[in-house]
């Protein structure tokens, strides 16, 4: 599952094999779109880099209905395999951070 011998992968790759989106394309636009960031900085580079231990906030939907996710990287992707696989790179840090705010 982990990518040995890496140090950093693009954020639009590692995006689409977490199953953000169903298209590199896709998550692509939404980095480009102001919906990510990484380590609380903005970025809207699809080709910026992105390493274990980094914290992604991502803004999903719009208004009232969207839903912010919070993930911790944990490991670089190889390939985009099955969902069960995905969920090993990132730690989901939303439901913590939603408990805090209550």
């Amino acid at each position: 599952m982990a990518a040995e011998g890496r140090e950093a992968q693009r954020l639009d790759a590692w995006l689409w094999c977490a199953r953000l989106r169903k298209t590199r394309a896709d998550c692509a636009r939404l980095i480009e779109g102001g919906a990510v960031r990484i380590n609380r900085q903005p970025t809207d580079k699809a080709h910026a880099r992105v390493r274990p231990g980094d914290v992604l906030t991502i803004a999903q939907g719009k208004g009232e209905a969207g839903r912010i996710a919070i993930w911790r990287v944990l490991a670089l992707a190889e390939r985009r395999g099955p969902a069960t696989e995905a969920r090993g790179l990132y730690d989901d840090l939303s439901d913590v951070a939603g408990q805090d705010s209550g």
